[in-house]
């Protein structure tokens, strides 16, 4: 595997709204993928679940037939394309494992095309027009991070990223970028109430992460108001602001809650170093004494 020997690298975050049609969803990523690697981007990170509308809105068994399996139609057409552009690519996917078995996945595909290995979701969440727990299965990989041409990477989605123990347990594998497929909006009824609380909650833990792992983070969310056929009601208003963050929690580069973007920075892994030098949290940590969080409650 080549290694680039320069530190400093380009991140490219892909932030659409998505089509009815998962085969029109593959094609508009092709392109965009493509794009963003004419534009310099050298590690590209698809939104969660980008190649269908948020089905998990509803408990539908139907929806069931959006899966693929891993090899597949995506990873096919993205391992040509990492191969083509020399890019690392990050695909977000809903994976069929077996009958009955399904997951919420990442696809690694490093820059030769190889597809170096899938993270599957961890944290299922179950809230209302969230309905996962129905359609995914818990990962069972654990937490991993991958030695990629560009960097040594992480990959966690969505509701992992409000977990620190996530966080922190890639970046023991030593990962020096997390990035973190998303899709997450608000419930326009509720935007007006809580909608700026919500959105800085979700901005201010994962740069967090950057600061107690002394990483970078990458975050791609969807955009677009998605009110599903056969579901009704007010749907799902994403918010977008898909962002890259440095090793002390700073927004490098921030894209817009209401239009598509390719979000491109570029990230000097050479300040993970420093970082963890000048603030040694990872020195510092009392692993003698954290055994009670493999605790639900410590009572």
């Amino acid at each position: 595997m080549l290694r680039q020997a320069s530190s400093e690298i380009k991140i490219g975050l892909l932030q659409t709204a998505v089509l009815p049609h998962p085969d029109a969803n593959l094609k508009k990523t092709v392109a965009l993928i493509e794009r963003a690697a004419k534009k310099g981007a050298q590690i590209i990170c698809t939104q969660e679940l980008y190649r269908s509308q948020y089905f998990c809105q509803s408990e539908d068994h139907a929806n069931f037939k959006q899966a693929e399996k891993i090899p597949g139609p995506s990873t096919d057409a993205f391992q040509k394309l990492a191969k083509k552009h020399k890019v690392v690519i990050i695909a977000s996917l809903f994976e069929r494992r077996a009958s009955g078995v399904y997951h919420n996945t990442a696809a690694i595909i490093d820059a030769d095309g190889s597809l170096l290995g899938i993270y599957r979701k961890m944290h299922i969440p179950d809230d209302p027009l969230y309905y996962e727990k129905f359609y995914f299965t818990p990962g069972d990989l654990g937490f991993k991070a991958w030695q990629t041409r560009y960097g040594k990477i992480g990959v966690l989605i969505c509701w992992d990223q409000w977990y620190p123990e996530a966080a922190r347990l890639t970046v023991m594998q030593g990962a020096e970028i997390l990035f973190y497929p998303t899709a997450i909006g608000w419930h326009p009824s509720e935007k007006k109430k809580y909608g700026i609380k919500q959105h800085g909650a979700w901005e201010t833990i994962q740069r967090a992460h950057g600061v107690a792992n002394g990483c970078f983070v990458a975050v791609t969310n969807r955009v677009g108001h998605e009110v599903l056929k056969g579901v009704g009601g007010d749907g799902i208003e994403f918010w977008g602001q898909s962002f890259i963050a440095g090793t002390s929690g700073e927004i490098i580069a921030k894209a817009a809650s209401d239009k598509e973007e390719i979000l491109i920075a570029p990230v000097d892994l050479a300040h993970v170093d420093v970082t963890r030098t000048h603030w040694p949290f990872l020195r510092d940590r009392r692993i003698d004494a954290y055994g009670d969080l493999t605790r639900r409650l410590s009572d």
